[in-house]
């Protein structure tokens, strides 16, 4: 059975995003684009929310035509719009390049689409995780911490009362300073 895997760069402090949005405080070089592109490759789906969709599809269908694009972000650009996509969102009327929109995660589904074959799938965006997490649906967190403190944003854990008790099963670090945690 396919997995679901939470994958999210973090801040130090726990931040997806800066208050306004902002993720210029990623420290994405080319190895950690080259890992990031190695294991998405392999991936079955990208199931997104609809602002972290809306992110991606306002510069990956076009990124590899800059001449001065990297390899990794050519190759990135290739995986993105191959990659079957589904974009959970309630008011998003279609999406492009390769996505259905759903319009609720309903657990049911995503357990028959964990059952069909093909590679895991990664969820993107906070708001669509903490939906999975709520359903119990959440197999995997890659969290990818970065050595930076923004100070406020988007938490990638929202406040809760509910712990969630993770098991670390990797952790690599990163040249750059970027450490993969990975947890079941």
């Amino acid at each position: 059975m396919r997995r679901i895997i939470v994958w999210m760069s973090v801040s130090l402090d726990g931040f997806i995003e800066g208050p306004d949005r902002e993720l210029d405080w990623h420290r994405v070089d080319e190895e950690l684009h080259r890992h990031f592109n190695d294991e998405l490759r392999t991936k079955g789906a990208f199931l997104d929310g609809r602002r972290t969709y809306e992110l991606m599809a306002g510069f990956w269908p076009t990124a590899d035509q800059d001449p001065a694009a990297s390899a990794p972000t050519r190759e990135f650009a290739a995986i993105w719009r191959d990659m079957p996509k589904i974009v959970y969102s309630r008011t998003l009327a279609r999406a492009d390049w390769n996505a259905t929109v759903v319009r609720e995660v309903v657990p049911e589904e995503v357990m028959a689409l964990k059952a069909q074959p093909g590679g895991d799938l990664v969820v993107g965006g906070a708001d669509l995780a903490s939906a999975f997490r709520r359903h119990g649906l959440v197999d995997e967190y890659r969290i990818y911490l970065h050595p930076v403190a923004i100070g406020r944003g988007k938490p990638l854990f929202p406040p809760s009362d509910t712990p969630v008790d993770l098991r670390l099963v990797e952790s690599r670090p990163f040249g750059n300073g970027v450490v993969l945690l990975r947890y079941r």
